[in-house]
């Protein structure tokens, strides 16, 4: 539409209007899953997406504002949708289901109606339907039978009657394209795997054939709006038929062509190679952009003018796994499928060594380099390079060692900044949860020194990390984990200094990136952006995390997956690669909404509340409330009616009891990392440790320690099948003298032998054994402690 200027596409989940003159998108942004079709009305007024999920949506968007209008929900749950069509007058809207037995739907989609008109089932018999159209009230199918050579075609070519034709030997039939002004002057143009174009008339005789235009297998064929049907006016017998209007190709290699049916001349609208990007990585100091592909292309874009300023194509290398520009923007790094790495000259793409380095046979998933770019990290192993002067001023990268520091999986690797000195540090992360620090300045060609190895977790899994930003002079590493929580440790002496609920959507977070602050930001926070373990969901954190809900927000950017992420130098931009649809998506920042969102989520404590069963009148918040005060009574004594004023903490020798009272069981090392939380959380301000906590903090402490979703059954399952054996049937038990040298060794030290029954009822278990005080607030009810 508009003198042919926009065309409309879809890609993963979005759909997207395109101006080829300008090169500029609009995003139709609202699909959870991929969208599988779309259609426009006749006047090219309305547009129509749907999707293939199993909660499949169809939305109806106004074209010219790019808003929508209508959406329909579960319009096809057992399948999605495979395709959709306007009628005539735009009134009504058809979709075809991909269901086992297919379902046709007729939506008054003008009413504010979730459910449709009418609808039908399409008998199996008939095969399975892929394409349809609306054509004077009715709905044309195409139908292709899996197996036979011939395809079967329904055409109208009144209101009343119904032609069935077979067309033998053509070839397979991608699209079908129905444009009626008059019945009697109705096309069928079809498109074929060889990029060929038919035009048959209502006999399906063959009226114009484009068989040289060397096109890629089509996948779907329309006219521009302008388009003038019917033959010309003075042509004659020996005139082959031509159709007055343009055709728009598009191809199954994400290209989109315009051809002039009068000259015959083809114009190139859209081209986008059809690669998985699986790298991105952005320049620190300018606009540019590397993205690198499963097939070895490696590309520099410049997202301020939308062009692609450089690209290499490598075709021994393998595939492209991770790409990383160091941070004076000279070196871009590329990390091969085949273990190799190339690096390369950031403004050229070109490696001034035509030879790559390789250190091992496995993928490279990760690459990092130094602050000062002297140094260069890759894992599946750890691998260090160094850039180190050869001859005269002629330097070159040197491949220091190899190191299996970790038992399991490197889940990160880090650079950074030792405090008394300018010298890099290198960390890695593992699956095994060790936390291991390099000695970089002590190692040499064939020996890489390991300076520490420190377990920072017992249950939980760390996914990733990132430098604290600076504010204060203290050296924090923030670490998520499988747990939905984000950890706060000194990377000098590793200890916990906190440890906060972090974002819960959908899974944990599997990467994440401190967002710069450009200069024209007024906002004092700084931000996290972050992408989930499914590699779904994009999000933002407000920095530092405490546990509200409210400080951090997620989409889903790509339905099939994301695989790697990227943020601009400025902070403004973040890029996104998806895993499997075969698209690159560059978002906009807009931190303002996120701040505000958290000022709306409430003050002060009610978003903790929220996170408490029955909020802040439920049940839980009145025993976390009893349990406080009947610890106050319990440290003080008689003397607490005689204090004044009274005294609002309990101190931190009562957290674990309370903590235990109100259902969770931290372990040992678990409850140190609490009280070191709570003693040190005022020490950069006042110098000072905290040995006490009100009501407020506890429950701020309890909300982020405790489970994020709860201790799970199948965790109980497993920690009971580490205790117990099986018997004689197969099933896992656990012997009472088992139990005893279990609570001998590790259990309370006052429990006696002769205070464990035979029998352990759960009032019992919770009450006497763990020590969980008033576990049934009803006293009738209570057994007493065994004899």
């Amino acid at each position: 539409q508009d003198e042919d200027q926009l065309v409309l596409l879809y890609t993963s989940g979005f759909g997207i209007i395109y101006n080829h003159t300008l090169n500029v998108q609009h995003i139709l942004q609202g699909h959870s899953t991929n969208i599988s079709c779309m259609c426009v009305s006749e006047d090219r007024r309305w547009i129509a997406t749907a999707d293939c999920g199993s909660e499949s949506m169809v939305i109806i968007w106004d074209a010219y504002s790019g808003i929508p209008v209508q959406t329909l929900f579960n319009c096809h749950p057992a399948g999605g949708v495979i395709a959709v069509a306007f009628s005539s007058d735009t009134k009504h809207l058809v979709t075809l289901g991909r269901e086992k037995t297919q379902c046709v739907c007729v939506w008054d989609w003008i009413l504010n109606s979730q459910k449709p008109v009418c609808f039908t089932n399409v008998h199996p018999e008939h095969g399975f339907q892929v394409r349809k159209h609306f054509l004077c009230a009715f709905i044309l199918f195409r139908l292709k039978r899996a197996g036979d050579k011939n395809s079967l075609c329904f055409y109208f070519s009144d209101i009343r009657r119904l032609k069935v034709h077979t067309v033998v030997s053509l070839e397979l039939v991608v699209h079908i394209y129905v444009l009626c002004h008059l019945i009697t002057h109705s096309l069928i143009i079809t498109g074929d795997t060889k990029g060929d174009i038919y035009f048959y008339d209502e006999t399906l005789s063959l009226l114009l054939l484009y068989n040289k235009l060397n096109l890629d297998p089509i996948a779907s064929i329309s006219f521009t709006k302008e388009c003038n049907k019917g033959h010309k006016q003075d042509c004659i017998l020996e005139d082959e038929p031509v159709v007055k209007g343009n055709l728009v190709i598009c191809t199954v290699n994400s290209t989109v062509l315009k051809l002039n049916t009068q000259s015959h001349s083809i114009q190139t609208l859209v081209h986008r190679e059809h690669e998985l990007h699986h790298a991105v990585a952005c320049h620190p100091s300018e606009p540019f952009v590397a993205l690198g592909s499963q097939r070895g292309i490696l590309k520099v874009w410049d997202y301020n003018k939308n062009i692609v300023t450089g690209r290499r194509v490598f075709e021994t290398e393998g595939s492209i796994q991770c790409v990383s520009f160091d941070l004076n923007g000279i070196y871009l790094a590329v990390g091969f499928s085949t273990g190799s790495v190339q690096i390369l000259n950031a403004n050229t793409i070109q490696s001034d060594s035509p030879e790559s380095l390789r250190c091992t046979k496995d993928s490279i998933h990760i690459i990092v380099f130094s602050s000062d770019s002297e140094y260069l990290a890759t894992a599946v192993t750890v691998t260090v390079f160094h850039l180190q002067k050869k001859q005269g001023y002629l330097r070159q990268w040197i491949c220091l060692d190899r190191c299996h520091s970790h038992s399991k999986p490197i889940t990160d690797l880090l650079f950074g900044l030792h405090l008394d000195s300018t010298y890099p540090r290198l960390l890695s992360l593992g699956m095994d949860r060790q936390l291991v620090e390099y000695d970089l300045e002590k190692s040499t060609v064939g020996q890489l020194v390991i300076k520490s190895s420190d377990r920072i977790e017992q249950s939980a899994v760390p996914l990733c990390m990132a430098w604290f930003p600076p504010l204060t002079t203290e050296q924090f590493l923030l670490i998520a984990s499988d747990q939905y929580k984000m950890k706060l440790l000194n990377s000098m002496t590793k200890m916990c200094r906190s440890l906060d609920l972090g974002p819960t959507f959908g899974s944990p977070i599997r990467q994440m990136m401190i967002l710069p602050k450009h200069k024209e930001s007024k906002i004092k926070s700084h931000h996290l952006a972050f992408i989930t373990e499914d590699r779904v969901s994009l999000g933002l954190q407000i920095l530092p995390p405490d546990g509200n809900p409210c400080k951090s927000t997620a989409l889903i950017c790509h339905a099939t997956g994301v695989s790697s992420l990227s943020c601009s130098y400025d902070g403004k931009f973040v890029f996104t690669t998806g895993v499997s649809d075969y698209s690159s998506i560059m978002w906009e920042i807009n931190l303002n909404v996120l701040e505000a969102a958290a000022a709306l989520g409430g003050k002060d404590m009610i978003s903790f509340y929220s996170q408490l069963d029955g909020g802040q009148e439920g049940k839980l918040y009145r025993d976390i409330e009893d349990f406080f005060y009947y610890c106050q009574i319990r440290h003080y004594g008689s003397s607490l009616m005689k204090k004044q004023p009274k005294p609002t903490e309990i101190p931190l020798s009562e957290v674990p009891s309370l903590m235990r009272a109100v259902g969770y069981f931290p372990t040992e090392q678990e409850i140190e990392d609490m009280q070191n939380e709570i003693k040190f959380s005022r020490y950069a301000e006042t110098g000072k440790y905290v040995t006490d906590i009100d009501l407020q903090e506890f429950i701020k402490l309890y909300v982020n320690h405790r489970p994020a979703f709860g201790i799970p059954s199948n965790e109980l399952v497993q920690a009971f099948h580490v205790l117990a054996k099986s018997n004689s049937t197969g099933q896992p038990v656990l012997q009472r003298q088992e139990l005893l040298d279990l609570l001998q060794a590790r259990g309370q030290e006052h429990l006696l032998e002769r205070e464990l029954p035979e029998e352990i009822s759960m009032e019992i278990f919770t009450d006497h054994i763990l020590g969980f005080p008033h576990s049934n607030r009803n006293e009738r009810s209570r057994s007493p402690p065994p004899k």
